[in-house]
């Protein structure tokens, strides 16, 4: 990536924990209201049935936009275009923690969405600005936002107990706001500027036939567990996303300046790299969900110590990507470690499988978690890295936004598709404790089926390579 100004070295560190922090933000958005949930079907009148929509308003969104984030961030400027999107979380944060009815509410978490969608690809391309020309600042660059997710989503799940229970349920949303404000006031000082360094201007057909039809498509993945995925409903909507995203393609052939350049999918390595990342969201987020839900509705945890049961695999997820990878990135190569890691998370989710209704959680969760959690650590740095690294220069934030697209399209889907097998089994089988062991253990082999499969993928389709060994010289976070 070019860059327009040379921060200090000290000052690249400190753009790196602002960038880093707005990954970690973007995540715990998604988990904060879950202990919140019950206070707000009380207060503003949600059924158990629509509740789930204050999860799915900000996923379909942010999924949605992720395409359109990385275009504007390439055309106007990654530092401008990640400002935009913290003054748009900042006021959907505000509306979702002021509304008074259902409606607001939802439409508060769709605002904080599309602030996640310019902010996640921005910060992406940001970090290519700073770090790219160095491949060993790159790789800690990558391991260091790579751990945030974690921590944002094991933070959420804290923050919004302790929250809900000494505060109350909007502050949730109003503890985006003071990070919103500091984000505005560090990011002129430390993250480099100027426009964008691709040219022409913003294909708005191309934007809007792609943003409703990856919206549509996540909406009717993350909807089908509910209503069923044999009903018309959930077929209809997924036939009009296929329907919006054919459209698209054939849009973008024919654009002499497209929303994104075709060509950009056969670029070496971009594929294969965003098909891992796909692959590992929708391995990874249905094992953080059911397992949490196996804490708490076959072990009897509550909320709060569920929260602090995923700690160890939190530590060993941040430690594996800021410490492991990059060493073992230098020594083995990114294919190595991408099929490797794949395999481990396989591993442990097959490991947590064996989950039982009288289990405990130093037998049944915690070493399984772990072989899990160094799995994802060692897959996903190198899986990342490669597919931004890949496109050319002017395309970085395009690039960050179909990757982060996969991660995301892939986590909703497996989701669905672990909640539809789960269930078949027992998953929904509330107070049975047996048949919810049987649900989980069904969701965590499907998904371990999944991570297997990314694995083969990797193997067949990733190139070898092989970082540079690191410099005498450690760099200090």
């Amino acid at each position: 990536m070019s860059l327009n100004t040379s921060p200090a070295p000290s000052r690249k560190w400190l753009a790196l924990g602002l960038i880093a922090l707005a990954q970690f933000v973007v995540i715990m958005d998604t988990s904060i209201i879950g202990v919140a949930l019950p206070e707000m079907r009380a207060d503003l009148g949600f059924t158990q049935g629509n509740l789930t929509w204050v999860f799915n308003a900000y996923v379909v969104v942010f999924g949605g936009m992720l395409l359109l984030g990385g275009r504007l961030s390439d055309l106007y400027g990654a530092r401008r275009i990640f400002g935009l999107g913290w003054v748009i979380l900042l006021a959907g944060s505000l509306a979702a923690g002021l509304a008074a009815n259902v409606p607001t509410e939802l439409v508060g978490r769709a605002v904080q969405g599309m602030g996640a969608a310019l902010i996640a690809p921005a910060a992406l391309t940001l970090l290519m600005m700073l770090f790219g020309s160095s491949p060993r600042e790159l790789t800690k660059a990558l391991a260091v936002y790579g751990a945030a997710a974690p921590a944002g989503g094991t933070a959420g799940v804290f923050l919004g107990g302790l929250l809900t229970e000494y505060a109350s349920w909007p502050w949730v949303f109003f503890v985006n706001i003071p990070v919103a404000i500091l984000a505005l006031v560090a990011a002129p000082a430390l993250l480099p500027g100027g426009r964008g360094a691709a040219t022409g201007g913003v294909d708005l057909i191309g934007a809007l036939t792609v943003t409703l039809g990856i919206g549509a498509a996540v909406f009717g993945i993350v909807r089908a567990p509910e209503v069923g995925w044999a009903a018309t409903q959930t077929w209809g909507v997924l036939v009009l996303s296929a329907l919006l995203l054919i459209a698209f393609v054939v849009i973008q052939a024919r654009r002499r300046e497209p929303l994104v350049r075709l060509a950009i999918f056969r670029t070496p390595q971009l594929g294969a790299a965003n098909l891992a990342q796909f692959l590992l969201g929708a391995a990874w987020i249905p094992m953080w969900f059911f397992l949490n839900l196996y804490l708490q509705q076959v072990l009897g945890y509550s909320a709060f110590p569920s929260g602090a049961a995923l700690i160890p695999m939190t530590a060993l997820i941040m430690i594996g990507m800021i410490v492991l990878a990059p060493r073992l990135i230098a020594r083995f190569g990114t294919k190595s470690m991408v099929v490797s890691g794949l395999v481990l998370l396989s591993a442990g989710l097959t490991w947590l499988s064996l989950v039982r209704p009288d289990g405990n959680f130093w037998v049944d969760v915690l070493p399984a978690s772990l072989v899990s959690a160094l799995g994802m650590a060692l897959a996903f740095i190198p899986s990342l890295g490669t597919a931004i690294s890949s496109a050319r220069p002017e395309e970085g934030g395009l690039a960050s936004g179909i990757v982060n697209t996969s991660y995301q399209l892939g986590s909703a889907l497996g989701l669905a598709a672990a909640t539809a097998v789960g269930a078949a089994v027992g998953a929904n089988e509330l107070g049975d404790r047996a048949a919810l062991t049987d649900g989980f253990s069904a969701a965590f082999l499907l998904a371990a089926g999944i991570a297997l499969a990314g694995a083969a993928l990797a193997a067949v389709t990733l190139r070898g390579s092989r970082a540079p060994e690191p410099a005498a010289e450690s760099v200090t976070v």
